[in-house]
């Protein structure tokens, strides 16, 4: 499945340098953007649901939205921080389809972008490392709005320079879900493009060609997953990045994906999250 660069709209949230001494220990971090690293000196670890990363000098790190982790510092340790988010009006969250490596070497020019990405944004560096002083609902919007409000030209540049630092990654990356059935890949593609619509199961197997039960099958043979449960995980991850990024009630967000039972919405988040909807939205703020 190819990612359409075209479709790739990453903003930049925060970017900046940060030393630390034995301070940098924060658990149980979950956050709606994806954060990169590059490190310049010392070592500190990530714990992530696989186990403990070290992080080393001259090595770039991801991490992706939304995935639980925390910090352990027990030393000096000196790295350049990027946090970037696609925006929730999209119709596609293109991060979200691939599996990144959590470690790759730094290339030559990465230090120089990332000196040169906080040179034209100094405004969006982070005053404290305390992921509850930035990760909150009211401090996302007010870093969508500085993004906003930048002149056209750091903005390209930004963007430019983020290209090349995703693009180191993309390099190694490998797609979640891999079809190699275009009928299947062009629902998923459909799927993605129509997220906010109600998607019923006719439309996407004639669009495929297909009927609705061989649909069904090879869809799941394909994914691994079913089509109904396919569309309803797509439509709670954008409500997950709705709720912690819009002011938007939990009812209109309901309805905004296209969710007719606000009951049945409020099931599913569960179901899916472990928390309601407003309960995820306040663990936010």
């Amino acid at each position: 499945m190819a990612l359409l660069v075209d479709k790739l709209h990453p903003l930049v949230l925060n970017v900046g340098l940060a030393v630390h001494n034995a301070d940098w220990n924060w658990k149980n971090v979950n956050s709606p953007f994806t954060r990169l690293y590059y490190i310049t000196e010392g070592t500190a670890q990530i714990q992530l649901s696989g186990g403990i990363q070290i992080l080393k000098p001259n090595y770039l790190y991801f991490i992706p939205a939304f995935t639980i982790h925390s910090y352990i510092c027990n030393s000096y340790f000196c790295h350049y921080y990027l946090h970037i988010y696609e925006e929730h009006q999209s119709d596609t969250n293109l991060l979200d389809e691939w599996e990144f490596p959590v470690e790759i070497p730094a290339g030559d020019l990465d230090l120089a972008l990332f000196q040169r990405l906080c040179a034209i944004n100094p405004h969006m560096s982070l005053p404290k490392s305390d992921p509850s002083t930035y990760d909150n609902n009211s401090t996302l919007m007010e870093n969508l709005l500085k993004n906003k409000q930048r002149a056209l030209c750091d903005k390209v540049e930004s963007r430019g320079i983020v290209y090349q630092l995703l693009a180191h990654f993309l390099k190694r990356a490998q797609v979640k879900v891999e079809t190699k059935d275009d009928r299947i890949e062009k629902a998923i593609l459909y799927i993605r493009k129509h997220i906010y619509e109600a998607i019923d199961l006719t439309t996407l197997s004639e669009n495929s060609c297909l009927s609705k039960d061989h649909f069904i099958r090879l869809f799941k043979k394909e994914t691994g997953v079913t089509p109904s449960k396919y569309i309803n995980q797509k439509k709670i991850e954008k409500a997950q990045l709705i709720l912690v990024t819009d002011e938007m009630s939990v009812k209109n967000v309901a309805f905004a994906l296209s969710f007719d039972d606000y009951s049945y919405f409020n099931r599913l988040f569960k179901k899916t999250t472990g928390l309601t909807p407003q309960e995820y939205r306040n663990s936010y703020h």
